[in-house]
């Protein structure tokens, strides 16, 4: 169950031109079906990776459902003659699976964070969804070889959405690699997003995120982590885009 006939590919890396309620209505029939799916969102860092981690490539292509995070991929892949409706970022669909979650009676188990970001966010759901059933949590801090063994305890759980809150391209890899394993029938890599539920990390303004420019306000939050991945990602990514735009002859 893929979004083919909705999909584009941007720099060799799949996009599905589908709208925050197409996608939400896609998940929806997904849960449904009950087979293990992957989603995965797309932003510049992340185009700009893959271009040379083949594992990450790899999570990407063999995701069922890809999403444009980020107002500056949406523009690019506008300029470049790709039809994306709008951004669905992974903290927005975040937020609107949760609320048809404890409508639907979903179980949701998180995995990623720090075990105290992971209590404080859940603890801070419970109140907002006081009905949403949590299937279970585990940190994103776990040796290499325990993974199996968690991918193991996630199935146990019966849970119906799995959020993955770890760094590209470590989110990306575990559940391609796992999701056999794990039976969920929607799992999703949310990166930092647990920080932001749990209160830690303040999510830019709307206004912020439509002229393009979440990233700095992210960058203005942790300017000691995140300046150099920006710096470069950012610049490697307008580049390509100039250069798919000025010879379109050589593919983007």
């Amino acid at each position: 169950m893929t979004a083919h006939s909705l999909r584009r590919y941007l720099f060799n890396l799949p996009i599905d031109c589908l709208s925050l309620q197409e996608t939400l209505d896609w998940i929806d029939k997904a849960i449904q079906k009950k087979e293990p799916r992957q989603h995965t969102v797309i932003n510049a860092a992340k185009i700009v990776l893959a271009q040379k981690d083949t594992e990450l490539k790899k999570s990407i292509l063999e995701s069922d459902l890809i999403n444009a995070d980020g107002q500056p991929v949406v523009w690019a892949a506008r300029w470049l003659g790709i039809p994306i409706k709008e951004k669905v970022s992974g903290s927005d669909l975040i937020v609107q699976l949760l609320k048809l979650a404890e409508k639907k009676q979903w179980r949701i188990f998180f995995l990623g964070a720090k075990s105290k970001t992971l209590e404080r966010m859940i603890e801070r759901l419970k109140k907002e969804y006081p009905t949403l059933q949590i299937a279970g949590s585990q940190d994103g801090y776990f040796a290499k070889e325990e993974a199996k063994p968690i991918a193991h305890r996630i199935k146990a759980t019966k849970a119906d959405i799995l959020f993955v809150g770890m760094p590209t391209p470590k989110k990306e890899n575990f559940i391609r690699d796992y999701k056999d394993i794990m039976q969920v029938p929607f799992s999703m890599g949310v990166g930092g997003t647990f920080d932001i539920l749990a209160g830690q990390v303040r999510r830019a303004p709307a206004w912020v995120q439509n002229i393009g420019c979440e990233w700095l306000f992210r960058l203005y939050q942790e300017p000691r982590r995140l300046w150099k991945r920006y710096l470069k990602t950012n610049t490697l990514f307008l580049y390509m885009v100039f250069r798919a735009r000025l010879f379109p002859h050589k593919g983007s």
